[in-house]
């Protein structure tokens, strides 16, 4: 997180801060930048030693399952040759996970990209493999290669997610952590407090908000994740330099990008005094502020608004998967389907499926298929339930919802066209009708069955107040993004969350 003092923007505030106060300022950002720097190189250092061992033991795992099993010629290698393979093989995957910003400290939303750039660069390191094996005598079999195409990946998310419990059990000891206070409890504070969390190896703890609204005092802000497990209380502000010293924070951030200049300067000479840094989020404009890159160019930071690309060649491979694997979700769950029909039917009168008018890409209508969960003579467009416990829900109905056996019905949207497989949830028209400039977004893109918010803690909230995932998803949507979402939804499932 960056410690510094921005240049004078026309729109944004003009922080022109006393020359004492600036070079107090200065001296805490620089103390405390060093701190973190220490601990962000040795645990970035250390993860890139542990992805090559990761690698290269896949590999030799590899070699070995080739070597025992029947399938291929099983070409005899030297120990050696093996694992001179395998390091070129971990020094090519590490090169492009460093070219997708892998081993910088931030993380996503449900830490979905992390996933995203590993399937990717996993895919087409083994690509490149395939071809430098198929048309020269160097790296391995491409039977080995093939079992390292499915290893490698699936060993370097768990190799990543052990890391990540590392970190946090250092931070648990008081290795490498400083305690943030986010002056702001809006929105981007919100957006701050859960990428903070998110990103342990950066080192910042989010312990306490601060915010003048009255409405806000006492209440807490929890994480943008798949449980809500980490939180922090809303103090009512001023921000001073005993409330820094209370909660023991190094460092101030201010969470609200409209801030006003003598609010900025009360701010900082508070953090000055209580000897923290003081970092903040520059001048944005909403609602486009989920489309603006930043650029350090030669000191000065430019801002650019830059929308998500329209890839033409994206539409038919999301489509022709989407295809295939309905297709065989589709074949494999037939038996499922009719169990579950049997269940409906037996445990109130009304049909089995269940059919609602949903709105869908550019606003078209399109009608939802789900397993029927309530009785039959509740109201067809209404709020969903937030509770498992509403009377409208049948006996059945709760065990579908809980297990979201009750979706499974949308496979056939999926093959008509109207939905795709990862997207935004389609909402009923009356919500629609309701929308904002931003909600519009979601209407840029095709509903799907799973997404990020479909898989986070938010989703027992209506899915308008939590747009954030739908506009990530749409700023980053490509292949690997999709094929994340659905990894992360099948270990979703399968934990039942």
């Amino acid at each position: 997180m960056a410690s510094t003092v921005p240049a004078p923007d026309p729109k944004a505030p003009q922080f022109d801060v006393s020359a004492a106060v600036l070079s107090e300022i200065h001296s805490h950002a620089e103390a405390s930048a060093q701190r973190s720097g220490r601990f962000e190189t040795l645990v970035t250092v250390g993860e890139i030693l542990a992805d090559a061992m990761t690698i290269v033991a896949t590999l030799l795992l590899a070699y070995g399952i080739y070597r025992w099993s029947a399938v291929g010629q099983r070409i005899a290698y030297s120990l050696g040759h093996v694992i001179g393979a395998a390091c070129l093989f971990a020094l090519l995957v590490i090169g492009l996970l460093d070219r997708a910003g892998a081993y910088h400290g931030g993380n996503s939303l449900l830490r979905v990209r992390e996933t995203e750039r590993i399937l990717r660069a996993s895919m087409q390191a083994s690509l490149f493999a395939f071809a430098l094996s198929y048309f020269t005598k160097y790296l391995l079999s491409r039977g080995v290669l093939a079992i390292a195409f499915v290893a490698v990946p699936l060993f370097l998310i768990i190799e990543k997610q052990l890391i990540c419990g590392l970190v946090r059990m250092m931070h648990s000891r008081g290795y490498g952590v400083r305690k943030v206070i986010i002056y702001g409890a809006g929105m981007i504070g919100h957006r701050l407090f859960s990428a903070l969390v998110r990103s342990p190896k950066l080192g910042l703890d989010p312990v306490a908000f601060v915010d003048d609204d009255l409405k806000l005092e006492d209440s807490r802000i929890f994480e943008s994740s798949y449980r809500r497990r980490r939180n922090a209380p809303v103090v009512r502000g001023p921000l001073s330099a005993e409330l820094i010293r209370k909660y023991r924070a190094s460092v101030v951030i201010i969470g609200i990008s409209s801030i006003d200049r003598d609010k900025f300067l009360e701010i900082a000479s508070e953090a000055s005094a209580a000897g923290a840094a003081v970092s903040f989020v520059p001048y944005q404009v909403d609602p486009s502020m989920f489309w603006v890159d930043y650029a350090d160019i030669d000191g000065l930071l430019v801002a650019s608004f830059k929308p998500p690309s329209q890839q033409i060649h994206r539409a038919p491979i999301k489509r022709a998967f989407d295809l295939a694997v309905s297709l065989l979700l589709l074949i494999l769950t037939a038996p499922l389907f009719l169990v579950l029909a049997v269940m409906i039917r037996l445990s109130s009168p009304g049909p089995v499926i269940f059919v609602q008018e949903r709105v869908g890409l550019r606003g078209k209508l399109f009608r939802l298929y789900k397993f029927r969960t309530m009785h039959a003579h509740a109201e067809c467009y209404d709020y969903s339930p937030k509770d498992v416990r509403d009377p409208r829900i049948t006996r059945v109905g709760r065990f579908l919802r809980r297990t979201s056996l009750d979706e499974l019905p949308q496979i056939l949207n999926v093959l008509k066209g109207d939905m795709s497989l990862v997207g935004p949830r389609p909402e009923m028209p009356f919500i629609v009708s309701q929308y904002q400039a931003l909600h519009q977004l979601r209407l840029t893109v095709t509903p799907g069955i799973t997404g990020l918010w479909q898989l986070s803690a938010d989703r027992a909230c209506l899915i308008h107040e939590n747009i954030e995932y739908d506009l990530y998803y749409i700023r980053n949507q490509c292949f690997f993004m999709d094929l994340a979402i659905l990894l992360h939804t099948i270990v979703f499932a399968a934990k039942g969350i």
